[in-house]
């Protein structure tokens, strides 16, 4: 069992949210194969206090695609209290602070990772949300900015005194981004030093890797990225890993074109064709990772417009 504030659950893995790729229906075909806590992608404060239409439609869920968590992206509090006033009407069931984000345009703007040189800049931010919030509020931190010098202690001390409920950790630094290798003692490191769950993420692909996480971090959850990516059936196989060392049958090729239409369909509905199509591009390029002649594949993805050709290229390229 998995403790977050009020919120309670079974699970301990979670679908981490990424920008540009978590939306309702890349959420929903996931949640088939074995997880509860979802979020929302990453939404800048900036433009949700602005109610612009593109995000307020990143904003959208169901019954169905619950329990929901929201991420912002903010760096002052004129934004972040405008935002929180907007989302006040949706009914999600916890609310994630990003201070990880390493993308330049972020830092540049003193958001996502910039906070982690500011602890005290991120928990006056961090205040704004649990005072203004009803459901529990979490941050997402990276093992520091460069790897010089950690002072990830003094950052979580900071974190915790504002009254956050849990932490996300990504176990690099913002130097190193996405690459490189993870930091799982800093990771154990924060965990023995604070009181709330500490959730770990990075290079969790595989079911090894996510018990690799666990065992030299004792986190209480990780959370699945890019291991998702193309690969829902991720969650069966890390569970099953998990829970007596058993491996996952590999899905066959019919029962991976049913999930992948699938895909396509919620995307179309949700979305429309035009939209729908082009957006499902880049999940077709995750979905057929691994196949013969992926470069040939990947440029004839980029070209599709219709629904019909997709479903036509799926049901082809499965049996080449």
């Amino acid at each position: 069992m998995l403790k977050i504030g009020n919120l309670k659950l079974k699970s301990r893995l979670i679908l981490a949210p990424m920008a540009g790729v978590s939306d309702y229906p890349y959420r929903m075909i996931n949640r088939k194969f074995g997880f509860e806590l979802a979020f929302t992608e990453m939404i800048n404060c900036r433009s949700l206090s602005f109610k612009s239409k593109k995000t307020k439609r990143m904003l959208y869920f169901d019954s169905n695609d619950k329990p929901i968590g929201i991420q912002l992206l903010a760096a002052h509090p004129e934004y972040l209290l405008r935002a929180l006033e907007v989302i006040k009407d949706y009914k999600f069931d916890i609310i994630d602070f990003n201070a990880a984000c390493p993308v330049k345009k972020v830092v540049n703007r003193g958001e996502g990772a910039a906070l982690l040189k500011h602890p005290k800049k991120l928990n006056r931010l961090l205040r704004i949300i649990v005072k203004e919030s009803s459901v529990p509020v979490t941050v997402k931190l990276r093992t520091g900015w460069d790897g010089k010098v950690s002072d990830i202690k003094e950052l979580a001390s900071a974190c915790e005194d504002s009254g956050i409920d849990a932490i996300f950790i990504h176990g690099r630094t913002r130097e190193q981004a996405y690459g490189g290798d993870i930091d799982y003692e800093t990771i154990k490191e924060l965990k023995d030093h604070v009181k709330i769950p500490v959730i770990a993420s990075g290079n969790v692909l595989n079911p090894q890797l996510a018990k690799k996480m666990f065992d030299e971090t004792d986190c209480d959850a990780v959370l699945v990225a890019r291991g998702a990516l193309g690969n829902p059936w991720i969650f069966k196989e890390i569970s099953g890993f998990l829970k007596d060392g058993s491996s996952m049958k590999e899905p066959s090729k019919s029962e991976r074109i049913e999930a992948i239409k699938r895909h396509l369909d919620m995307n179309v509905d949700f979305y429309g064709e035009k939209n729908g199509v082009k957006l499902f591009r880049r999940f077709l390029i995750w979905y057929t990772k691994g196949l013969p002649k992926i470069r040939t594949l990947r440029e004839t993805i980029n070209r599709m417009k219709t629904k019909e050709s997709m479903v036509d290229f799926i049901d082809r390229c499965f049996y080449l």
